[in-house]
């Protein structure tokens, strides 16, 4: 099980990654826009140099034909690294650039998936990652847990090396529901994880198990300090 953050912003990379051994993580065109105007490649390479070489960074192509994708699939690799893995969309145009570019043995994300049959177009190009976006689909009265099962199942019978990292998601329920029906990667927003972490009954039973030791050893007091 993989767990990616989907956010550009360094601070909140940096207030997780002490918390969480993330696997990596994924951005879009929506997420850069968050950040403002920033120095686009510059940026990217802090957020590598912050995660480290073996987590996985995803950054995506922008463009409506293959030509747009291919270039800049190349230009993101020529000015971050190459080892970061290019999310293209899963459109006629996009999955041609997942061909070409797979045929080179880059590293690519097929993002923008919304049904079995993109997500089986992109397995047989051999796309890395499959990002379906969960509540969306949910919001579009597609049914989002049955397609993670039977995409992982398929993915499973072939012996595939893609691998679903889904997406999009609205609450902490629904994280847990992809990975619960096979996906095998998840990012999430900040607030999301935040909202996992931040439940407010693991805050009391926190606050319960250090009252209970205070009332024994005295306000303010350890085990660490029993230890000196």
């Amino acid at each position: 099980m993989e767990i990616l953050l989907d956010t550009a912003n360094i601070s909140l990379i940096k207030r997780f990654i002490k918390a969480i051994d993330l696997a990596g993580i994924t951005t879009n065109p929506t997420i850069v826009k968050k950040e403002g105007k920033i120095d686009f490649f510059n940026h990217m390479k802090e957020i590598r140099q912050i995660i480290g070489k073996d987590a996985k960074l995803h950054v995506q192509a922008v463009g409506q034909t293959k030509d747009d994708f291919v270039k800049d699939a190349r230009a993101i690799w020529d000015n971050v690294d190459p080892d970061v893995y290019v999310k293209i969309p899963t459109t006629e145009e996009g999955l041609a650039a997942i061909k070409t570019l797979k045929a080179e043995d880059k590293h690519i994300t097929a993002t923008g998936v919304y049904t079995e049959f993109q997500a089986y177009m992109a397995m047989a190009n051999g796309a890395d990652y499959i990002a379906p976006y969960y509540n969306r689909m949910r919001n579009m009265n597609i049914d989002a847990v049955a397609f993670i099962k039977n995409v992982a199942d398929r993915i499973a019978l072939e012996h595939s090396s893609s691998k679903i990292l889904a997406a999009s998601f609205h609450n902490v329920e629904e994280v847990n529901n992809a990975i619960r029906y096979g996906a095998q990667a998840v990012t999430m927003g900040p607030d999301i994880m935040a909202s996992g972490l931040g439940m407010p009954a693991i805050g009391k039973a926190v606050d319960d198990f250090q009252a209970d030791w205070e009332s024994i050893y005295g306000e303010g007091s350890s085990i660490a300090a029993l230890a000196k």
